[in-house]
């Protein structure tokens, strides 16, 4: 294993160091928030393709292909979806807005009326996509080096914190490049043909496996609808995916890089499944599913290679982790805090360095109640289910309705928020965190508490839907950068 190890130390040690490089560069709010929205379509697709192939779709996209086939694939699959989806519909138009958050954009829509709560649901959210993300450090840690769990936690979220409060998103965005790179060698074109040549390759798959595993459904239909819903729908409007989205140079790398970086997602999702289904024939009967990636990494690859795919395994924990951090403590300051302040002491506006120097304390803050949390939480699941039910429950509606229907207002937004998060929380109280049903009625209400109370409001002030139309009419200037031609 000593080769292993060293292969993961320097790849920990490249992450810091990237870190210091990118302090280096963040000196303006622009710069540590988005990266000077100065991004060229490689670095924005790969970034982007990190940030939303975390651990979740590395160790459980596999695991999933271990339980039910290629069908597995779904969850991932629904992943690429919604960001092929964000670039081509969406993407031009948000970069277009010049903001940082979310909720910035629903306060420019609808005049300021929305922001605050919308703040509050979208930092739960990013607060626990970090959490689950950092959890998962214990596994890869302990099957590197056989670590305890809480150590394990705090060494992997220390490193992120580390980096992330560094250089902000100028050093998030060069360790995603690694994190994507090493990903792509590690299980795409290492892990995945390795796998599926020890297990005697697809006729022996077909032959071992029952029919179900290779059934496009075979995970089930509603299965299927439900990660649409939470996933596709989730792409759409998260803040850790939205502040990628703002560090575009122009709208056509935000359409077309994403585009690319959806595409690297359906490819990553079908060769999860067909790892996990590999992993089947040669492990029948682990304990759980998600042990089959560490279980056919550590027993089928050589030295070396192995410390390479485990390194991969990281990688996509990592880049979630970071990203989610980053986007938690933008909201957490600029959505709550700045605007708790601006009640209190009057609004006033600190100069760029004073902005810099408050995002890094509050990702210090942020990196530190995620590690907490982690340690003391268990279900990874549970926990991301509630943050995605919430999310998508609580702000799909306002967020799509605002860019689509003019006649959307303030009032309509504030109450599909509420009613679809009231009825979200409730559901999931009673049938349970892992049901359906939250997520189906919680979008349902939102819908229509939208509809309703914005008929029956007054319309948006013209002034304001002038200034969001002004907005989205003007094309994101492209920005000027030693990168810009990456």
């Amino acid at each position: 294993m000593a080769v292993d190890y060293a292969v993961i130390i320097l790849y920990l040690a490249g992450m810091l160091a990237m870190g210091w490089w990118g302090m280096r560069r963040a000196r303006s709010n622009s710069e540590f928030l988005v990266a000077g929205r100065r991004l060229g379509p490689f670095m924005y697709s790969g970034t982007m393709a990190a940030i939303v192939l975390g651990g979740a779709s590395t160790i459980g996209g596999v695991g999933l292909g271990y339980q039910y086939g290629l069908s597995g694939a779904w969850m991932v699959f629904t992943i690429g979806l919604g960001l092929l989806a964000l670039s081509v519909f969406f993407s031009a138009r948000i970069a277009r807005l010049k903001v940082y958050t979310v909720s910035e954009m629903l306060d420019l829509r609808y005049g300021g009326s929305a922001g605050v709560i919308s703040g509050v649901v979208m930092w739960a959210y990013t607060l626990m996509l970090a959490v689950t993300s950092t959890i998962a450090y214990a596994t890869i840690f302990d099957v590197l080096f056989g670590l305890d769990r809480t150590v394990s936690i705090i060494l992997g979220g220390v490193i992120v914190v580390a980096y992330s409060t560094l250089g902000g998103m100028w050093s998030i965005t060069l360790t995603d490049m690694v994190q994507f790179v090493v990903k792509t060698v590690g299980v795409l074109l290492l892990l995945l043909p390795i796998a599926v040549v020890k297990a005697g390759g697809f006729g022996e798959l077909r032959a071992e496996l029952p029919d179900s595993y290779f059934a496009p459904l075979g995970i089930g239909a509603q299965t299927v609808f439900t990660y649409v819903l939470i996933y596709s729908f989730g792409m759409l409007i998260g803040q850790d995916i939205w502040q990628r989205v703002f560090t575009a140079r122009g709208d056509r790398v935000a359409r077309l890089g994403g585009t690319a970086a959806g595409t690297y997602c359906l490819v990553y999702a079908l060769a999860g499944a067909v790892i996990g289904t590999a992993a089947k024939v040669l492990y029948p009967h682990l304990g759980s599913p998600d042990d089959a990636f560490a279980t056919i990494v550590k027993d089928a690859l050589p030295v070396g290679v192995r410390g390479l795919v485990l390194a991969a395994a990281l990688s996509a924990v990592m880049s979630t982790s970071s990203g989610a951090l980053i986007a938690c403590a933008t909201v957490a300051n600029n959505d709550i805090w700045s605007r708790l302040r601006g009640a209190v002491g009057g609004g006033e506006r600190a100069g760029e360095h004073d902005e810099v120097r408050g995002n890094r304390v509050f990702i210090l803050l942020m990196g530190a109640a995620v590690i907490g949390i982690a340690i003391a939480l268990n279900d990874v699941v549970q926990a991301l289910t509630v943050a995605y039910n919430l999310l998508v429950g609580g702000l799909l509606v306002p967020i799509l309705g605002g860019l689509l229907w003019k006649r959307g207002t303030g009032a309509g937004a504030l109450a599909a928020v509420a009613a679809g998060g009231a009825t979200v929380i409730a559901l999931m109280f009673w049938r349970g965190v892992l049901a359906n049903e939250p997520i189906y009625y919680g979008l349902l209400v939102s819908l229509a508490a939208y509809v309703t109370v914005s008929l029956a409001s007054r319309p948006t002030d013209p002034a304001v839907l002038a200034e969001w139309r002004s907005r989205l009419a003007t094309p994101a200037e492209p920005g000027k950068s030693s990168l810009s031609g990456v």
